[in-house]
Parts: structure tokens; C-alpha cells; sequence
């Protein structure tokens, strides 16, 4: 089952970016989604989200089992 949240350890595995940075997108990203009126959690970002953002994906699934 893929995770429906990101945590800030695997936006570092995924960007290749540190620690610190990674709660800085994750930050920005909540609050786009904040803006759009969604509910977001400190330290997560939505996987779909996420790759939509940085990978231009707009049709990622997550495949739950």
C-alpha cells in the first residue's frame, strides 16, 4: 500500500535534498494547498500532491490495496 502522506524523510530520499530543506517545501507546498482550501498536517504532504508539483504527474494514482 502506497502512503497517502509524504513525511519530511522521504522528501529527502525523493529530492535528494537535507533535512531542513525538505520542511521548507513541504511548508510552501501546505500552503498552496491551505490557499485552495484544503486541510493540510505540519510535516506532511499529500503524495499526489507532491509528485504533481514536482514531476508535472497530474495523473499519479496511489494504488491501494
Amino acid at each position: 500500500m502506497e502512503k497517502m502522506f509524504l513525511r519530511v524523510s522521504d522528501v529527502e530520499e525523493i529530492l535528494g535534498v537535507s533535512e531542513s530543506y525538505a520542511y521548507k517545501l513541504i511548508r510552501k507546498l501546505n500552503k498552496e494547498m491551505q490557499d485552495m482550501g484544503f486541510q493540510t498536517i505540519q510535516g506532511r504532504i499529500d503524495t499526489k500532491f507532491f509528485y504533481e508539483h514536482f514531476y508535472q504527474t497530474q495523473n499519479y494514482e496511489r494504488r491501494d490495496v
